[in-house]
């Protein structure tokens, strides 16, 4: 609806500017189109006069108008009498003028011309008569008003279109460009600059909304940035501390076998930690995307937990292997850290190129207003596990494996909230679709739905 007002609007406004043309068109042009017309018609009556003159030497004016239909009067200035009562017409008085320039430049001698004050519109030149004044009517019929000339028509209607093509040029385009210019100039500094309304033409929109998304992610980049340096200071710090108090007593004493596990379990905890980060900070963002049997890469990553159960249809998708599968590592990890058996990791397909990866585990799963928190990364929702090498990026490097596979995460539970039975659900598709465009007849549940199913 707002579109169609300001077609409106542009349409009333070149309808505005070619009135205007049009208007200015006949005050300049109208002018000359009067005199080009004088001149035709000086012509005209110089012709009438020098014919109408050598045949009054031998005809009388009566006949002469019989004969020719030339309208003559005989005597003094025709309309003298009432021309204080009915006075001329301004225009036509001027014509008259221009008239009697054009027939004193064309004839030896200046003929008197007057205008008259009834009809026809014309005006009476006298002719050179041996005996008595004659005076020749010649019809001035007025230039239109309306419709106006044809010339003038089409000068005004082109001058408004290209008025409201300026209009449309300057508000559409120019003006939301200004903005988009502003906007990207202002990428990088300290603040981030708002999202640019979407304006102008639809080409300009788009435009807009590939700016803002673009800004968006920047933020978000450099927000995610600020908070893994402050995490990883954060996250090594402790294992750091603890393995450096151990060196520090093993120069008086050996460390006993405890302290040697301790010791293990902190270079584990680092290991982990320092392989979240990479993992997160996208080292391997540039794999290629290879076709592989999602059920034999989905068994080889679910070996490490000896009490899975796998559900696994077999599927091959053109996928990177190894972030998906870190990512379902990761599923399984904070299934086993944070759940309770039983434990069930299922595949499934979904059209003709997506598929489901369900990690299923028997605990209460994660709340419902719980669960955007854990996907932001470095929140951790048990703040105790901190120091076992849990950084809170599992979820946050899953969510970002399957949005690049063209998914997202989700959860699903068994029944209501007080329910054990909650699955982490990452959603995909070929890398074909992500490059080539939606496959087709494929259905996608809406984002954020809770799915009821019995897994065990």
């Amino acid at each position: 609806m707002h579109r169609r007002w300001r077609l409106l609007g542009y349409g009333a406004a070149a309808a505005g500017f070619s009135g205007l043309s049009l208007l200015a068109l006949q005050l300049l042009l109208g002018r000359r189109l009067e005199q080009a017309q004088i001149r035709q018609l000086g012509s005209e009556v110089t012709a009438n006069l020098l014919l109408g003159e050598v045949a009054l030497e031998r005809l009388s004016p009566a006949a002469l108008s019989r004969i020719s239909g030339m309208r003559l009067v005989v005597g003094g200035r025709p309309g003298s009498a009432d021309s204080v009562a009915r006075p001329a017409d301004p225009r036509l008085r001027r014509q008259a003028r221009q008239l009697h320039g054009e027939l004193c430049r064309r004839l030896p001698r200046c003929p008197d011309v007057w205008p008259t004050r009834d009809r026809p519109r014309g005006v009476w030149v006298e002719m050179g008569s041996p005996l008595e004044a004659v005076w020749l009517f010649t019809p001035l019929p007025a230039l239109p008003g309306w419709p106006p000339d044809p010339l003038l028509l089409v000068l005004g209607l082109a001058s408004g279109a290209l008025g409201a093509a300026l209009l449309f040029q300057a508000l559409e385009v120019q003006r939301p460009l200004a903005l988009l210019e502003q906007a990207v100039g202002a990428v990088g500094l300290e603040q981030q600059p708002a999202a640019v309304p979407g304006r102008g033409t639809g080409a300009v929109r788009q435009l807009t909304v590939h700016v803002n998304a673009m800004v968006a992610r920047l933020e978000e980049a450099s927000a995610e940035r600020r908070t893994m340096l402050a995490g990883m200071a954060h996250d090594l710090r402790a294992p750091l501390t603890r393995l450096r108090l151990r060196l520090e007593l093993s120069a008086t004493a050996p460390l006993s076998e405890a302290e040697r596990a301790l010791a293990a379990a902190d270079i584990v905890a680092l290991e982990r930690i320092t392989r979240q980060f990479l993992l997160f900070a996208g080292v391997e963002a540039a794999e290629a995307p290879v076709l592989v049997p999602l059920e034999a890469l989905l068994a080889e990553t679910a070996a490490i937990a000896d009490d899975m159960v796998l559900d696994l249809e077999p599927l091959e998708r053109l996928v990177r292997p190894i972030a998906l599968a870190r990512a379902v590592a990761n599923l399984i990890d904070n299934a086993h850290s944070h759940g309770a058996p039983p434990f069930r990791l299922e595949l499934r397909g979904r059209g003709a190129t997506g598929f489901e990866i369900a990690m299923w585990d028997g605990g209460v799963g994660i709340p419902a207003t719980d669960w955007e928190r854990a996907l932001v990364p470095f929140q951790r929702l048990d703040a105790a596990r901190g120091d076992q090498g849990h950084s809170g990026l599992g979820l946050a490097i899953a969510a970002r494996v399957a949005r690049d596979h063209g998914g997202e995460l989700q959860p699903r539970r068994v029944g209501g909230e007080g329910t054990p039975g909650f699955a982490v659900v990452l959603r995909g598709r070929s890398d074909l679709v992500t490059s080539g465009g939606d496959a087709v007849g494929e259905r996608e549940d809406p984002p954020g739905t809770m799915t009821v199913v019995d897994p065990f």
